[in-house]
C-alpha cells in the first residue's frame, strides 16, 4: 500500500476518494525511563528509549491507519497527517496519531 504525504500521486491517476482513516497508538512513560530521560536532559544527549518507543507508536498508528483503508479496498492513503499528543495525569503518556484520505488510484 502506498502512503504519502501528499495530496495526489504523482504521475497517477485518482480513481476513488473512499475517505478518511486513521490508527492510534498511546505509550507510558514508565519511572526508570523518565528518570533517565531527566539525566539526559540535564547533561544532554539523546533519549534512546523515548526515541524507541515513539518510532514503535508511530508504526503501529501508520500500520493501523492501512489496515483500515486496505479494508475499505483502498491501495493507497494520501494527505497523510501524523499528530503527537500528551495525555494522562502529568502527561504521562503520548498519543501517536496518523490520519490520512483513503483512496484507489491507477
Amino acid at each position: 500500500m502506498l502512503v504519502t504525504t501528499t495530496p495526489n500521486i504523482e504521475g497517477k491517476r485518482i480513481t476513488k476518494y473512499i475517505g478518511l482513516v486513521n490508527g492510534e497508538a498511546i505509550i507510558g512513560a514508565n519511572f526508570f525511563k523518565d528518570f533517565l530521560a531527566n539525566i539526559r536532559d540535564v547533561v544532554g544527549g539523546r533519549s534512546g528509549s523515548y526515541e524507541q518507543g515513539l518510532r514503535e507508536a508511530k508504526s503501529i498508528a501508520i500500520r493501523e491507519m492501512m489496515d483500515q483503508a486496505q479494508r475499505l479496498g483502498a491501495n493507497a492513503v494520501i494527505g497523510v497527517d501524523i499528530d503527537l499528543e500528551t495525555i494522562g495525569g502529568n502527561s504521562s503518556m503520548l498519543m501517536v496519531s496518523a490520519n490520512g484520505t483513503a483512496v484507489c488510484y491507477e
